[in-house]
């Protein structure tokens, strides 16, 4: 095991996080494994150091005038220059300072230039060697904005006797913020510069030299890259019609696969596709009513937030008085059920041209408007959205899609399986398995809409861009996938006893319980970290200033809400029995799907917090379910 360099109790100086300056420290401790420095700032802070952050106070001598080294402000205004070399979007890096003379003439005595600073501002300035600085833009810096993980390259280009200089695009301004520990939002106003590649100059003391030096950025393709993609965008709709017409069979067993397959022209009708669209259309006037506040996003790379109107729960309210009066007026809702298959065609269609559309528009948006996620494959970018928030005027199509068409028609849809059955099996009321999947879900939805503001820090807002995806996904596979066990229960029913009963409604329960505290807990330390109410709470600190919850719910699990979610889950198939295992096609699914997310999760978050997130995950081990994974 290596020796330690610095003894407890001794004061050294160490670097804070994410910058170049050094402030008076004392040692705690030292962690022998991870070779991590526990020290104190004087302000009480007390942080993770490594030994190389570390510095003994020898090492710092104090400014006298007549010093050959430049002052902190000078630097910075020679660290930084424009040029029009390179292409659009490029960009370099400031590695080190060279050794070689300032010309006499360019040089200011040092009483002229440092004692009124000193006596105005009383600032020591230290001569220090520091970690060679990396400018970044704006936009790269995603643990303050918005979910993109932050990207450090590095070069090894000889550093000896050399100078180095930025090359920067005349479209982007740049800020040196090596002195500053404010957020860079408050520091830099800037546009975000996307390049593929670094160029860096160099030029010699005594005979120029120039090089370049091309970093292609590589961006991690999810679901499988290419191939992935276009297996789910040309698969997924026939293995929902394929499901839908498994489940319409009177014997649903796996052994009678693949079902009869219907002839397409009676797939088709054009009543249904008008009442799909003028439901699409009314939930978007719904949306647009000036009722409800009004929230504001996470930060973007350009620093703007946008603003949302938050009505979902309204716009349900409205959606069931106007069901009620349909009901009451005597529309025969049996249409849905009758139709379904036609319902989940033309919410096909219109996913996918509501995808082109939103991949056509993308075209015309500006860089910074992009989603972190995009790739630059026409085929992966139509999946995973190049747009990060399309709106037309103040209408955000991605996050009307999200909670509007598809989660209210969810509701809709089940309560007219609920007519449905009691049609069909000529009840006078539903049965109780019917009823508890109608109410399970129905208190799914209605949580969902009255926390509406929580979606606004979810990965599909923040990262994900507006595609096939989430068009597929928020249109057509929630309303018609989501609504399986009720679709399930119209022809094929389960009486459900009432002590059964009674402990699916306490599994379900206990799901939400876990679901809604650990989001609440969540969502109320990332508005208000300071919150009184939380100061219970215990955290680790991150080198971009924000914190790690690593007790209450979340010091459980890593995702305790994705276990919350799960045990729901189970709980709305449980009513359906176990004649067969298609009802238990979602619980199979939303497993699939949560772990899947769970390992974005994992490698957006290892990326983001670094040797912080390695501790968390030592001190908390599980990943969603408690001693197994």
């Amino acid at each position: 095991m290596p020796s330690r360099k610095f003894a407890d109790g001794e004061v050294v100086r160490g670097r804070w996080p994410g910058s170049s300056l050094y402030y008076e420290v004392e040692i705690l401790s030292h962690d022998g494994k991870s070779q991590l420095y526990t020290v104190k700032y004087k302000d009480g802070t007390e942080l993770e150091l490594k030994e190389s952050d570390i510095k003994p106070l020898t090492s710092f001598k104090q400014r006298k005038s007549g010093s050959t080294s430049s002052s902190p402000s000078r630097r910075r205004g020679s660290r930084g220059s424009r040029g029009s070399r390179g292409s659009r979007g490029s960009r370099s890096r400031s590695r080190s300072r060279s050794p070689g003379r300032t010309p006499k003439n360019s040089r200011r005595s040092a009483s002229a230039s440092h004692q009124p600073d000193i006596k105005e501002t009383r600032r020591e300035i230290l001569e220090v060697k520091l970690t060679p600085l990396i400018l970044k833009p704006f936009g790269n810096s995603i643990s303050i904005y918005n979910g993109e993980p932050e990207h450090i390259e590095r070069n090894d280009i000889p550093r000896k006797n050399t100078q180095e200089r930025f090359i920067l695009s005349q479209d982007g301004s740049y800020i040196s913020t090596e002195y500053s520990l404010r957020p860079r939002r408050e520091e830099i106003k800037l546009k975000e510069i996307d390049s593929k590649e670094e160029k860096v100059v160099t030029k010699g003391p005594t005979s120029p030299r120039t090089f370049e030096v091309t970093t292609p950025q590589k961006k991690d393709l999810e679901f499988g890259g290419v191939p992935g993609v276009t297996l789910i965008i040309l698969g997924l709709p026939v293995f929902l019609f394929l499901l839908l017409l498994m489940c319409k069979q009177k014997d649903p067993s796996l052994l009678n696969f693949p079902p009869p397959l219907p002839n397409l022209y009676d797939l088709w009708e054009t009543r249904v596709c008008g009442i799909y669209l003028l439901w699409f259309f009314v939930q978007a006037l719904f949306s647009l009513l000036p009722i409800g506040k009004v929230a504001e996003g996470t930060p973007l790379v350009d620093g703007r937030r946008l603003k949302y109107r938050l009505n979902g729960f309204y716009a349900f309210m409205l959606t069931s008085a106007v069901i009620g009066t349909s009901l009451f007026w005597g529309v025969e809702l049996y249409y849905v059920y009758n139709h379904f298959l036609q319902f989940a065609l033309v919410a096909t269609i219109f996913s996918v041209i509501l995808s082109i559309y939103l991949y056509a528009r993308s075209w015309k948006a500006p860089k910074d408007e992009l989603s972190p996620a995009s790739a630059g494959n026409a085929v992966y970018d139509f999946f995973i959205g190049r747009e990060l928030n399309p709106r037309i005027g103040a209408f955000d199509l991605k996050y009307f899609c999200e909670l509007r068409p598809g989660l209210i028609g969810w509701v809709v849809i089940n309560l007219v399986m609920l007519l449905a059955e009691m049609k069909v099996q000529n009840r006078a009321a539903p049965s109780l398995a019917m009823i508890l999947v109608n109410s399970f879900q129905l208190l799914y939805v209605v949580d969902a809409l009255w926390n509406e503001e929580a979606v606004l820090t979810t990965m599909d807002i923040i990262h994900d861009g507006f595609g096939f995806m989430l068009a597929f996904g928020d249109l057509v596979w929630v309303p018609f996938i989501y609504s399986f066990q009720a679709f399930y229960l119209v022809t094929h029913p389960h009486e459900v006893s009432w002590p059964v009963a009674a402990g699916i409604i306490a599994l379900k329960l206990c799901g939400y319980v876990i679901f809604r505290c650990a989001n609440s807990q969540k969502n109320e330390f990332r508005k208000n970290p300071t919150n009184p109410k939380l100061a219970h709470l215990k955290t680790i600190h991150t080198s971009t200033g924000k914190n790690l919850l690593v007790s209450g719910w979340w010091g459980f699990v890593r995702h305790p809400n994705y276990l919350g979610d799960l045990i729901m889950a189970l709980a709305w198939s449980l009513p359906c029995g176990f004649n067969h295992i298609l009802p238990y096609f979602y619980v199979i699914y939303f497993t699939i799907l949560l772990v899947h997310r769970e390992a974005r999760d994992e490698h957006q978050c290892k990326k983001k917090y670094g040797l912080a997130w390695e501790k968390y995950c030592q001190r908390v081990p599980y990943r969603i379910f408690p001693y197994i994974y």
